[in-house]
């Protein structure tokens, strides 16, 4: 006697079955809209621009933390990072470098995360020398002490937690204004241009402009 044992969903089935285990990448493209596609241009543009260094790369050898660079050839990555850093000293670069990695470690735990964050907020303000480089650093720290704070406030159990959590969040927060408020001076070398003027019209409908000057004596001498 001969059976005939058929499965239940062949191979070559083309039924439910086979269009339930099809490949779920196996889509049509999602359209984009114009207004992404001009925001996917303008950071493509801004990354081109900007041609930041590579990342940082922390190991742990013995006791000592290793810093090396995703870059193929680790003397253009050293200038890169000095250009980021806004500086031409090597020394500069290598202790401004350390301070950025061990930023991100505690004794043997290391956190590259945290390390190349603080780097990216030295690159996106742009030193234009080793003093904005160094209030740089310290705008990343501030502001990555500030958001722990915060994290803290939302976590608190006693008043007096969130006393102390809600004291030490707002002098944070308060220097990190002033950290920036410093570096908008120093850039613009402390001085700040502010013109008033006054418009005078006349009967006849004709308009005149004139700088106002606080102070000074006018045209009588009084």
């Amino acid at each position: 006697m001969t059976h005939d044992f058929r499965p239940t969903n062949p191979p070559t089935s083309k039924g439910p079955a086979m269009k339930k285990n099809s490949d779920p990448t196996d889509k049509a493209p999602v359209p984009i809209r114009d207004s992404e596609r001009a925001r996917l241009q303008s950071v493509a543009d801004k990354r081109a621009a900007r041609a930041d260094g590579p990342p940082m790369q922390l190991e742990m050898k013995g006791d000592n933390l290793s810093v090396t660079f995703s870059h193929a050839d680790p003397a253009t990555a050293n200038v890169l990072m000095m250009a980021d850093l806004g500086t031409c000293d090597p020394h500069f670069m290598t202790f401004v470098q350390q301070q950025i990695a061990t930023h991100g470690s505690h004794k043997r735990k290391i956190d590259p995360t945290a390390s190349n964050f603080l780097l990216s907020v030295v690159r996106g303000v742009q030193p234009k020398d080793e003093l904005e480089a160094m209030l740089a650093v310290q705008m990343g720290a501030i502001h990555q002490a500030t958001m722990m704070l915060a994290r803290r406030l939302n976590h608190v159990d006693t008043i007096a937690q969130q006393d102390a959590a809600e004291r030490a969040l707002n002098k944070l927060a308060r220097t990190y204004a002033t950290q920036m408020e410093a570096l908008k001076r120093y850039r613009t070398g402390g001085q700040q241009k502010v013109t008033v003027e006054h418009v005078t019209v006349n009967a006849g409908g004709q308009a005149i402009v004139g700088a106002v000057a606080h102070g000074g004596r006018g045209s009588n001498g009084k």
